[in-house]
């Protein structure tokens, strides 16, 4: 067990909890790497069909934990740049590869990786009190964590320059109001909201679930006809799966499908 954050299967769906809340949930590099290695089991285990992911106290995650890491110490070049790619970039990648829909439930503030970590996620439930922070400038860094991939394609060039050049929180109703957050709720609402919304996608056709995360995550980088011909191979390859036969038994029986993830 990594100290830091708990792990629950229930009714199919993975609950991954950060559990640092003296740090608003600071990433370690143990933390991170744990991050990755649930993300990678629930894709491969058939028996999980949705993860959850959220915090404790009053961080949902407040990017990585730095303490230790700054100063003047001798650095080589491609050091920092090979830093990046084995760490925080493979985070978000395993959050974008999953082959489950992955929920953010965000509890409170998330900067910088934490940000990034909640946005590369498939939908996005934040509390009334949770807050965005792009927080790289105030540091006087660049954003990482695939920041300046996701923002621009969710909010627009514009939008994601003036949340990165001028680094200002922002709330969690402004940030739905944007198009970062699927919903706003209570804060007292948010874990029963988050489960409702898991125990709905967890009941759901997984695999044509994953083949729609793979094509909407594509679209964008992707020409119409390379999109197209994506959407006829996943459409090709879902008909193979006993849920799409079941849905289609359903419908012409008239009764609600049941799907198994398979």
């Amino acid at each position: 067990m990594t100290p830091g954050i708990t792990h629950e299967v229930q009714d199919h769906v993975s609950y991954v909890t950060l559990s640092r809340p003296e740090s608003l949930n600071a990433l370690t590099p143990d933390l991170r790497d744990r991050l990755i290695e649930l993300l990678a089991g629930a894709s491969a285990d058939p028996e999980i069909r949705a993860v959850v992911l959220t915090g404790t106290g009053r961080g949902f995650c407040a990017g990585a934990d730095l303490r230790g890491s700054a100063g003047t110490g001798e650095r080589l070049p491609g050091d920092v740049a090979r830093v990046l790619r084995l760490g925080a970039q493979r985070l978000i990648a395993a959050v974008l590869d999953c082959e489950k829909p992955v929920i953010a439930a965000v509890n409170g503030t998330a900067a910088g990786l934490g940000a990034h970590l909640a946005l590369a996620c498939d939908l996005v439930l934040a509390a009334e009190s949770a807050r965005f922070i792009e927080v790289f400038v105030r540091r006087g860094l660049v954003p990482d964590a695939g920041g300046a991939y996701l923002l621009p394609r969710l909010v627009g060039p514009h939008r994601a320059k003036e949340l990165m050049f001028f680094g200002d929180p922002l709330p969690a109703p402004e940030a739905e109001r944007l198009g970062l957050v699927n919903r706003v709720v209570p804060d007292g609402d948010l874990e029963k909201t988050a489960r409702a919304w898991a125990t709905r996608l967890a009941t759901g056709p997984t695999r044509a679930l994953a083949l729609t995360k793979h094509l909407v995550n594509t679209s964008l980088d992707a020409s119409r006809a390379t999109s197209f011909a994506a959407e006829a191979w996943a459409q090709e390859i879902n008909m193979t799966t006993e849920d799409a036969q079941e849905g289609l038994r359903a419908f012409v029986e008239r009764r609600g499908p049941e799907f198994r993830g398979r």
